[in-house]
């Protein structure tokens, strides 16, 4: 690992209310929230208030009456997603996507070309603002835990470095919460021993923290109160699955909530899928409930796709199965994936079924035309290859 503060984590600030407050000049410096039964994004001028991303929309608006509510537009948040991610790719080629509006970038390598990684930072943010019109904090750390962690004490629009010999300092003074892994249950456990401080639990020995948190959480902790963090960032790596997930206050919430929330992280995910070309099969829906016990439940379908009606019809078959549970139990997390990602064929979708000859060939030429040359065949045209399908041509 570098001895410089090379990685670079670069957050999107409140995305999709920062886009809905570009998009309408009347709603910029006010109160925005983003879906109405459950809070899916809200403006910091709205988290002043004390509104908060997966809080119940009832809840959000006695908070914040004055609060402007608008329905999500994933197509705008998607197109945000990718001219910011083309700036990214255009400060380095070292880019690994954390998800829609977060990645890490090291800028290891540039600095007799470009210059200074807090200077690389400070450019990047200025294009984001002016060809995306968005605002963006970026952290810049040794390690990508402490830029995480960075990004997150400089927001809102901000930016912070940490530079190597500062990092426990900067690091040990903040909550424990800070730490990735603790969520509510393990910051209670910490503080009941008094331990309300990243450097409270850097100063306990491992065998001590393993003795109170377990083997992997204990080491886990250890490694990182001392920053620890030997991940590099990972680039074009293959995944077997692509899933999303948005914690929920512990109120009830509703069905209709509940499949707000569902419908919009499907979008999510299969708008990721189509962007890296893959399909999958097996859809699982994730719970976390009340109690902090978990629960999952799949079902997979007969043949792969990335389009969102099929596996966002699977999704919800699978939520209402699960509603009794919930209503029994709570729920403060839910989450979607799909599995059994193929190796990169685009699904695509035949209007009508072509026997040899001329016309069929004048079709193949129609769609490579349009969508590239890549293995579209008279046989998959034909039907002989039941696991593509073809796009419809145009008219």
């Amino acid at each position: 690992m570098s001895g410089e503060a090379t990685i670079l984590h670069a957050d999107l600030d409140a995305f999709y209310a920062s886009v809905e407050q570009r998009d309408d000049p009347r709603l910029r410096g006010r109160p925005v929230i983003v879906g109405g039964g459950v809070v899916l994004a809200c403006s910091y001028e709205a988290k002043a208030r004390g509104v908060r991303s997966a809080m119940g929309g009832r809840q959000a608006r006695r908070l914040c009456p004055e609060a402007i509510v608008v329905p999500p537009r994933m197509a705008a948040y998607t197109a945000a997603s990718r001219a910011v991610f083309e700036i990214f790719r255009h400060t380095t080629p070292l880019v690994e996507g954390l998800s829609i509006d977060e990645a890490f970038l090291d800028v290891g390598g540039l600095r007799r070309l470009v210059g200074p990684p807090a200077g690389i930072a400070a450019e990047l943010r200025e294009r984001v603002r002016r060809q995306v019109g968005l605002p963006i904090t970026v952290g810049v750390a040794r390690t990508k835990f402490l830029a995480k962690v960075a990004s997150g004490v400089a927001k809102p629009d901000g930016l912070l470095v940490v530079e190597p010999d500062r990092e426990l300092a900067f690091l040990h003074p903040l909550p424990v919460e800070r730490l990735w892994g603790v969520g509510p249950v393990t910051a209670g456990r910490l503080r009941e021993r008094g331990l309300r401080t990243v450097g409270q639990v850097a100063r306990l020995d491992e065998p001590a923290l393993v003795s109170l948190l377990g083997g992997g959480a204990g080491r886990h902790l250890h490694a990182l109160a001392h920053n620890r963090d030997p991940r590099a960032v990972q680039v074009g790596r293959r995944r077997s699955s692509m899933g999303a997930q948005h914690a929920l206050a512990r109120e009830p919430h509703s069905p209709a909530e509940l499949d707000a929330v569902l419908a919009g992280l499907v979008d999510r995910v299969t708008g990721r899928m189509r962007d890296a070309r893959r399909t999958g099969r097996t859809v699982t829906l994730r719970l976390r409930f009340a109690d902090y016990t978990r629960a999952t439940r799949s079902h997979t379908l007969d043949k792969p796709t990335a389009q969102t009606a099929p596996l966002r019809a699977a999704a919800r078959a699978l939520l209402r199965a699960a509603l009794p549970l919930i209503e029994q139990r709570g729920v403060t997390l839910l989450g979607v994936s799909v599995g059994n990602l193929d190796g990169g064929h685009t699904q695509l979708t035949l209007p009508f079924t072509a026997e040899p000859g001329p016309a069929l060939d004048a079709a193949v030429d129609a769609v490579r035309d349009r969508f590239g040359s890549r293995a579209l065949t008279r046989g998959v045209l034909l039907g002989r290859d039941p696991g593509v399908e073809m796009p419809r041509l145009p008219d």
